[in-house]
Order: structure tokens, then sequence, then C-alpha cells
């Protein structure tokens, strides 16, 4: 079911007609028209029950209809048949990190390492075995990702490119068959490895604002521009580009040469992040791309398959964040109980078991979204607004616990060279940025939860308001609510029912801990809030809401913090595991007390106390196997 031409034409119509009432440029109303037709051409690339209208979350936010089994990801099977390919990559990651072989003598991931786990399969993961990939599912694919990460977090990041924001998605998602069988398979046996070229010197989250074009001549289209920021771009490896075709943004698959020429430059700079990878800039002048390489989507252009991409790069951020966390837990462990302060060690300090309980309860919380996210995109569902939330959640959580945790844990030594987290640092804040920085992906959070309600009930009164000539309405002036009451009263109605409607219940025979299902009593308690917060600020600042980005970004980070509640909960119930459960309990509490403004409780810090005492035990099953550094200038 698609979008018809018409639909689109209206609904950019709309947005440009709603940027010059609230006093935008036509210039800016057009470029926000177009943002919001890319993603609606990507919303009518699935089908009705899957769109964002009718996701887990807009339906308990708006209907208030809190589909349980739909917030409970399935658990993983046992065994699958890539089951092999992924214990193999892992067990060759493993041996490159012993022998430490893993980086070549530039400090870049070593050829060895990617040939050596191009046969073990690594590449394929995202690929269907028909074009000698692995077809693996999002959710395992998500599930492994995590796990390479707790051995070497850039070689968890080269994946997460590679297949799912490099060439392997575009191609996988809107390609031919012919362009899949020609292409696929050498990106599946890692032959080359791919990165995805949207990013330029003047168009970062401004995606109108590409200058790259591309012109055909003959059998070749002729690429000239400037990209920035690409991992994976070196000489002869392959990349997504997107570009301007006679003005309108396309997609191209760009087989890179072996050498650098007059026309195709690689451009170098500094960079403190992805210092393990390869991320430069690409100089095209005159580069041709055979035309057989362009991707046609049904429905969309170059942005749709740009933005098609971007929810399972922000599912694999927050999966490697689960890994690096743990990689970060378990070198504090040793070090903490290593380092002695007034003839105790830190272990048993009340602040390091808060850091030490803290970081689980993120790790738990990040595992949880990652897992729940992924499992929906396998169901068919588009998960905006799921994705959204884990790529949030997991990059601060990241940053969180590299900083506060681990950094202040180790004390002057984190600054040491050789220290992972000296050198690493820029690496644990750079996703942060990736795929979105995380106030502004905030601000879209909400605009995609908001939408629907929007050309429901505030569509028709900006319609009527150009009509009518009202420049600055008040719903308390008789003249303008006379004027527009045909449009008001659907939506005086609609709050009517929302301020009478109880919050939604947890079903008596939902399987959760006590402990666990108070958060969960707590969350729907909070949730039953939101959908008149979100209006009553659509209401008061009308038009100008954009502008009022702070606002925005704080009611984004409510609604937020509510479903990652409801899903931690959910997740933590599904397992026996003591130290999740535990762990989950203490990430609901430090969200409950952001959400209402309380204080922490003697009993919390017994709870975080506790927690921390089992994990030092040995009791964190997922820490087993992972890389623990040698601590650095040991004392007697």
């Amino acid at each position: 079911m698609t979008t018809t031409q018409n639909d689109q034409e209206r609904e950019v119509s709309f947005a440009e007609t709603a940027m010059r009432l609230g006093g935008k440029s036509e210039e800016e109303a057009k470029r926000t028209g177009a943002v919001d037709k890319a993603d609606d051409q990507v919303e009518a690339l699935f089908a009705p029950q899957y769109k964002t209208s009718n996701s887990p979350i807009h339906k308990a936010v708006w209907e208030s209809i809190v589909q349980f089994d739909l917030f409970t990801a399935k658990p993983l099977p046992p065994s699958a048949p890539y089951t092999a390919a992924m214990e193999k990559s892992l067990q060759t990651i493993r041996r490159h990190v012993d022998n430490k072989t893993i980086y070549n003598e530039k400090g870049k991931v070593s050829d060895e390492m990617i040939n050596d786990l191009g046969a073990a399969g690594y590449w394929g993961m995202l690929i269907d075995s028909k074009y000698g990939g692995q077809g693996a599912s999002i959710q395992q694919f998500m599930n492994f990702l995590t796990k390479v990460a707790m051995n070497d977090p850039t070689t968890a990041g080269l994946a997460s490119v590679h297949g799912c924001i490099g060439a392997v998605d575009p191609l996988s998602s809107f390609g031919t068959e012919e362009q899949k069988e020609r292409l696929l398979p050498r990106l599946a046996s890692g032959d080359t490895i791919s990165g995805f070229a949207l990013t330029e010197p003047g168009a970062g989250s401004d995606l109108t604002a590409l200058k790259t074009t591309a012109v055909l001549q003959g059998d070749h289209y002729v690429v000239n521009g400037e990209k920035l920021f690409i991992t994976n771009a070196v000489p002869g490896r392959t990349v997504g580009l997107i570009c301007l075709i006679d003005g309108k943004p396309a997609a191209l698959i760009a087989e890179l040469p072996k050498e650098e020429n007059e026309h195709f430059q690689v451009i170098h700079y500094g960079l403190y992040a992805l210092k393990h990878a390869f991320n430069n800039g690409l100089k095209f002048k005159d580069f041709r791309v055979p035309k057989e390489n362009l991707l046609k989507p049904k429905i969309g252009d170059g942005l749709t398959v740009a933005y098609h991409g971007l929810n399972l790069g922000r599912l694999a951020l927050c999966s490697s964040a689960a890994g690096n966390m743990r990689l970060m837990l378990a070198n504090m462990l040793p070090w903490a109980k290593y380092r002695k302060t007034y003839g105790h060690t830190i272990d048993t300090r009340e602040l390091v078991k808060r850091r030490i309980a803290r970081t689980a309860a993120l790790i738990t919380g990040a595992d949880a979204l990652a897992n729940w996210g992924s499992w929906l995109l396998d169901m068919g569902y588009r998960g905006e607004l799921e994705c959204i939330i884990a790529k949030i959640f997991g990059s601060e959580a990241q940053k969180e616990v590299a900083i506060e945790y681990f950094m202040k844990t180790h004390g002057g030594r984190s600054f040491l060279h050789g220290h992972m987290f000296g050198d690493n640092v820029h690496d644990f804040l750079a996703p942060c940025i990736y795929e979105g920085e995380g106030e502004m992906l905030g601000m879209a959070f909400f605009k995609s939860l908001a939408k629907a309600h929007g050309s429901q009930y505030f569509e028709p009164v900006g319609k009527a308001l150009e009509r009518e000539k009202i420049k600055n309405f008040n719903p308390f002036n008789p003249a303008h609510a006379w004027a527009l009451r045909n449009e008001l009263v659907p939506y005086a109605m609609w709050r009517g029912s929302k301020e009478m409607a109880s919050p939604a219940r947890v079903p008596s025979n939902l399987n959760v801990p006590e402990n666990l299902k108070r958060h969960l009593e707590f969350a729907l308690e909070q949730l039953a809030d939101v959908p008149l917060e979100l209006s009553h600020a659509m209401v008061t600042h009308q038009l100008r809401l954009a502008d009022r980005q702070c606002r925005i970004a704080d009611m984004s980070s409510r609604a937020q913090d509510i479903i990652t509640i409801i899903v931690t909960v959910m997740h933590a119930s599904q397992s026996n595991d003591e130290v999740t459960r535990d762990s989950a309990d203490i990430l609901c509490q430090d969200l409950s007390r952001k959400l209402s403004g309380e204080r922490p409780s003697d009993q919390y810090f017994k709870d975080c106390r506790k927690l921390a005492e089992k994990i030092i035990a040995g009791g964190m099953s997922s820490l087993n196997g992972v890389y623990q550094a040698d601590i650095m200038f040991k004392y007697d």
C-alpha cells in the first residue's frame, strides 16, 4: 500500500504552509517539506499494520493500548544456519586479539584480519544465502554484534557500517535481481567491504544541502563532488553514493578503484574517533559509475534509500554499546579489586559499588532496547520510534559509563598511553553524534510521534487559519472559535475523552516479578499524561512549536524514559538471571526518579550495593570471556 502522489504533494504543501505561517522563509519551508516527503516515502514502503502509526509505541501513547506481547521480544533460537559462521568469526577475532595482529603497523584493522573474517562469513551476515551470505535475522545479528564489541569495538563498528548503512542494505532493499547477483556476493565474501557516502562538508543533518552531482553520459553517470566523514572510504572498496541526478537525490553503488587517480582522490584529515578504521573524505572529478549501478526504489528517491538504512545503524550502535559497556565493566572490576586506599580495596567502597551497579543497569537497558527493536524489524515494522530510542539510550549510556564510571574508577591511569579509556575515549563518545546527534534525534522522535495527531486535528486548523486569514489564533477569542468551529469540535471531543480516561493497567496474568511490576505500573501512569502534554504543547505554541526545541527535547526525553522502563521490565521478566533482573530494577528506579523528581532512598543505595557485590563475586555471566587488559603500573 503506497501513498499517492497527490497525498505526498498535499503533505509537502501543508508543511510549506505551516512553515510560512510560522514565520519561516520560503527556502526553509521547501527544505523542510523535502525532508518530510522523504520520510513519508520510507513510511509508504511498509504495510499498514507496520507503519509508525501502528507501532507499539504510537498505539501505547495515543490509543492507550499497551500490547505487552509487542513490548516483549521473542527469545533467540538456540541455533540457526548462521550460528557456525558467527562462532567462527568470534574465534577469529579472539585469535587476532590474543596474537595482537588485529591492527596493522599504522594502527588500522589489518587486511589479514579482514580477509580472515571474510573466510569465516563475517561480512555476509545480513546478506541472503542465495547471494553467498549467512542470511541472519536482524535480532540475531544485533546480539552477535554485542559479542563482537566485547572483544573489539572497531571490528563491531566495521560490520555495522558494512551491513547496516553501507552498500549492503541499499542493495538488499532496493536493488534489482541483476544488481544483487552481480554485487552482493563480493560484499558477502569480504572481497570488498562497504561504506555509505552521504555526508558532505555542508550537508550533515540537513540532507537537502547536497551538492554532489551525477550526469548521465552514455553508459555511465559522471560524478562530481566531495563527501566527508565516510568510514571504509579507501581505494578498492564499495560505497553507496547519494548525489543529485537532474536536481533530485539519487543513490549509486560506486566501486572505488584500487588506486587514486585524477578522477578519484581520498581526502585525509586528523580524526580522533575511529582511529582504527579508515574514515576519510572522497573527492570525485568526472568519476564514472556504470548506469546499471543506479538504485531505483519503487517509491521515493535517494533520500528514501538513505533514510531506510538508518534504523539498522541506530540499533547497531545500541548493540555495540552493550558490548562496549561490558568491556569497560570487565576491566573496571580487576582494578577495583586490586586498587587499595587506606588499607581497603576500592571494590568495598559504596561509591564504586554504585558505579558497578549503574553500569550493569545501563547494559541491561541497552540489551533490552536493541533486542526489542531488532525483533520488531524482523517482524516487518518500520521501527522508527523504537530504533531512535535505542540509539539515544545506547550512545548516552556508553558515554556515561566511560566518563563517570570507567574513567573515574581508574583515576589518573585512564590517561596513560595504552589504557583502554585513554586510547578509545573518542570512540566511546562519538556514537552520540553518529546516525543523528542525540538531541536532534530526540526532536525527530517527537515529530514522528506527533505527526499523525497533528495531521488529524491540527492540519485542518492550519488550513482554516490560512483560509480565514487569522495570523495570531486565540481559541478563547469568540470570533476565532466560531470561524474554526468545524475544525475545533473534533479536537475538543478527543481531548475530553483523554482527560476522562484511566491509565492502562498491568494484566493480572502478566508474568512480571513484583519488584519490577511496580515500575511497570508507574510507567503506565506516566504514559497516560504523555498525549495530553504533547497535544497541549501543539496548542500552546501552534505553528511555532518547531522553534521550541528545548521544550520538544524535554517532552521527547520523558516519553523515551517511560518506554524504556516498559521494555526493560518485559526484557528482564523473561530472564531467570538474578543479576539481569536486579540490574533492570536499578535502571527503572533511576528512570522513575528522573521522571518524578524524587531523590534516591537509602533502600536504593542498599540495592546498588547488593547488586554490585553479586557482580564482584562473578555473578554476571555475560562478562565471561570478555577481553581484559593488564593493569598498568602495578605497585607492591
